[in-house]
């Protein structure tokens, strides 16, 4: 396989995982295009790479910047802008992991304490109480090991990890 070939699909397959998670195809392709160039690319060299208008790489640059998960470089006598990736890859997820939980498990939490309060009797009411107790108890859960994994070191983390795997 040559480079270019290994490049385009590894632009393919991290696009479409990042779709399978909510992410936009492009925002996960040009994060990886980024995070496996030697050198920061500007706009246009996304643009070329990916074959995207220059609306969509603005776009979704700026939202890989509201992530946090790249940033903008900029050289001393230039007009360009220049982004590179975080290339840590532990730091990358802990805040992928941080934006997820501040984006959706903040505002899921917040509804079902909103919905908790409904009152009233009878078969809906009792079901729907029910129901919201339990995803409360998931999402509040899942918020503490979310807050665990955010604030653990990767050594610690994966040591733990692979206890429970035992």
């Amino acid at each position: 396989m040559t480079y270019d070939e290994g490049k385009e699909a590894l632009v393919q397959a991290w696009g479409t995982l990042g779709s399978q998670w909510g992410i936009s195809r492009t925002m996960s392709q040009i994060h990886i295009l980024l995070l496996t160039s030697p050198e920061p690319l500007t706009t246009e060299d996304v643009m070329e790479q990916l074959q995207i208008s220059r609306g969509n790489a603005n776009m979704n640059l700026r939202d890989l910047i509201g992530w946090g998960i790249i940033r903008k470089v900029l050289r001393a006598g230039e007009r360009k802008e220049y982004f590179e990736a975080e290339r840590d890859v532990w730091k990358v997820a802990m805040q992928v992991a941080r934006e997820r939980k501040r984006r959706e498990l903040e505002p899921l939490l917040a509804v079902l304490d909103q919905v908790s309060t409904v009152e009233g009797e009878g078969p809906e009411i009792a079901r729907m109480t029910e129901a919201v107790r339990d995803l409360k108890k998931f999402a509040n859960n899942a918020d503490r090991l979310l807050d665990t994994m955010i604030k653990a070191e990767e050594n610690w983390f994966w040591g733990n990890f692979l206890k429970v795997l035992r």
